[in-house]
């Protein structure tokens, strides 16, 4: 004990040197100043591995884009309704680098997704190391429920939009469809107007922790932009009647396929345009690609006697032919080359309005024959045939209008009656257009307009009535399209039987058939133009008369009553007289 005590004050007597003192104080004060000067040197000034470069390396470590989705633009029928829609839907990714998965939980997280676990292993190797790989898009609740209750490192949800057709196959293949790994348009009305329908997806900028979970949000890169919404000029409520009697009509003739157009007069406006068969958009999995072409606009076919009027027409105002010229057609049939044409029956002296009320080809094949074919293939060009609409739909065909510097006879005569050349249902209801609207030719248009639209004469305003007057007798009795008419209504059109062209061989098969109707109600003053073709009839009966004749005056029915259209023969004003009062309006 007193050996402690005199050890305690032998160091109690020592005494340090001031120089000592001084010297450590110096240099702790130096190395304050260092410590000072290395911070400020580091954090304030902008020089090599300075404040730039720490917070550059931190920001890499600590803070991540995130993509912000925003939903593609609507597409709606005219009135407002629906037909394509970009809804919400979940998505899982996961940042592998991350992520440290017991072969548990990568069973689990597997199982949830709907995959195999050996194809989500081989995944997660090839992007091991990387910040953010997709594990799945476009997931049910169910699903994103079982991998959130997971509750695994680095896997995450979040939200995106998938496209969504309400009408279904009522109107797949005129919308067409979106690429599902970017949103993009594909086909249809999707692909030509992706430009207005796109959405710009913005970026966000967040901060995680080092086990990837995030802390917060530092606020957005860039802004997300919605795309903007395209009304269509279809009806969704005429678009579904015409699908449903269309579906009747095929199955009732055991018809191959089928397409049918309807047109505002006015305003030149697709008001319908179905195609069957048809698939439904939204089941991806099944989904037959060559089944969403639009026939309406892509097909081409030979269109037979539903050219008729415009050969009448081109003979009228040449000056070669007066309206009520006759022509004799006995003995029912006529010769030309090698070809023998034949009518049905002998009818002797035929009118003009009674070779479009017959349907006669002998008739119609003395026209041409008695004429220079360019004014034929004139007319028909003007009204458009061997030309795109430029209706803006995507792989829209032109058509064939053959060009040939020497015409045989007999090929003079086919083309005036609708063979040796091809037109698409649309080409032919924008040709009846221009007799609807009195010789002028407008442009067509799938988006809705508000008011009537100008467009170019091509034909005489009076023979274009003289020729629309004429194919009223195609419905009344004795025409071969009278099951084409509607109660209370004048209708006006012509039919066509097409032959098919026999596959791998020249000429034309026996046994398959196009059956066309076309033309425009009401008569007198034209508020609609249909088109209506059937191919392959399987029935007892082919014939334009029989086969797309009534099926016309169906969705025609339709077409007037949503269009408000009052009856308009001389029975239906008696019977009807307020519809016509000047009350009414």
């Amino acid at each position: 004990m007193a050996r402690a005590k005199r050890q305690v004050k032998r160091v109690a007597q020592v005494e340090v040197a001031p120089w000592r003192f001084y010297t450590v104080a110096a240099l702790l004060l130096v190395l304050g100043c260092v410590l000072v000067f290395r911070i400020v040197f580091i954090q304030v000034l902008d020089v090599e591995r300075g404040y730039t470069f720490l917070q550059k390396a931190g920001d890499q470590r600590a803070v991540r884009s995130e993509t912000i989705h925003a939903h593609r633009g609507m597409i709606a029928d005219r009135n407002g309704e629906p037909l394509a829609i970009s809804t919400p839907v979940m998505a899982i990714s996961a940042t592998p680098v991350n992520m440290s998965l017991t072969d548990e939980q990568l069973g689990q997280l597997a199982k949830a997704l709907g995959k195999s676990k050996a194809s989500l292993a081989d995944k997660l190797k090839r992007y091991e190391g990387r910040q953010y790989v997709s594990l799945g898009r476009h997931l049910l609740p169910s699903q994103v429920a079982k991998v959130k209750a997971l509750k695994l490192k680095g896997v995450y949800q979040e939200r995106e939009y998938q496209r969504f057709y309400p009408a279904g196959e009522v109107v797949a293949q005129l919308l067409g469809l979106t690429r599902r790994k970017d949103d993009k348009g594909q086909s249809g009305l999707e692909m030509a107007y992706d430009h207005w329908l796109a959405a710009a997806n913005g970026r966000k900028r967040v901060l995680q922790d080092l086990h990837g979970k995030r802390v917060r949000e530092l606020g957005e890169g860039d802004p997300a932009k919605a795309g903007k919404d395209l009304f269509l000029s279809v009806d969704l409520r005429l678009q579904t009647k015409v699908y449903q009697i269309l579906s009747q009509a095929l199955e009732a003739n055991k018809a191959k396929a089928g397409s049918i157009t309807i047109l505002d007069v006015a305003t030149g406006e697709v008001l319908a345009m179905v195609n069957l068969p048809a698939v439904n958009p939204n089941n991806r999995r099944s989904l037959d690609i060559s089944a969403m072409r639009n026939r309406a606009v892509t097909d081409m076919f030979e269109p037979g006697s539903t050219v008729k009027p415009f050969t009448i027409a081109a003979a009228i105002q040449s000056g070669e032919f007066e309206p009520d010229a006759v022509l004799d057609t006995h003995p029912g049939h006529i010769t030309i080359g090698r070809k023998v044409l034949v009518d049905p029956v002998n009818y002797r002296d035929l009118d003009l309005r009674g070779i479009l009320r017959k349907s006669s080809q002998v008739g119609i094949s003395k026209i041409a024959m008695s004429m220079d074919h360019s004014i034929i293939q004139t007319m028909f060009q003007e009204v458009g045939f061997g030309e795109s609409t430029n209706i803006g739909f995507p792989g829209e065909s032109s058509g064939l209008m053959p060009k040939r510097s020497r015409w045989r006879d007999i090929e003079r005569a086919n083309f005036a009656f609708g063979y040796g050349f091809n037109v698409t249902n649309l080409q032919l209801a924008q040709a009846y257009l221009v007799l609807a609207n009195n010789g002028v030719l407008k442009p067509l248009s799938l988006l809705r307009t508000d008011e009537p639209v100008q467009g170019r004469r091509v034909m005489d305003a009076d023979v274009a009535r003289v020729v629309s007057d004429m194919l009223r007798s195609v419905t009344e009795k004795g025409g071969t399209g009278t099951k084409a008419r509607i109660e209370g209504y004048n209708v006006a059109g012509k039919t066509g039987t097409v032959h098919k062209q026999a596959k791998g061989k020249r000429g034309y098969a026996g046994d398959r058939y196009f059956a066309l109707f076309a033309g425009m109600v009401p008569a007198e003053n034209p508020r609609v133009v249909a088109v209506v073709t059937i191919d392959e009839p399987g029935g007892e009966n082919y014939g334009g008369g029989s086969v797309a004749a009534p099926v016309f005056a169906s969705v025609m029915k339709d077409a007037l009553r949503l269009l408000n259209v009052p009856p308009q023969t001389d029975a239906a004003v008696a019977k009807f007289p307020a519809a016509f009062s000047s009350e009414a309006g």
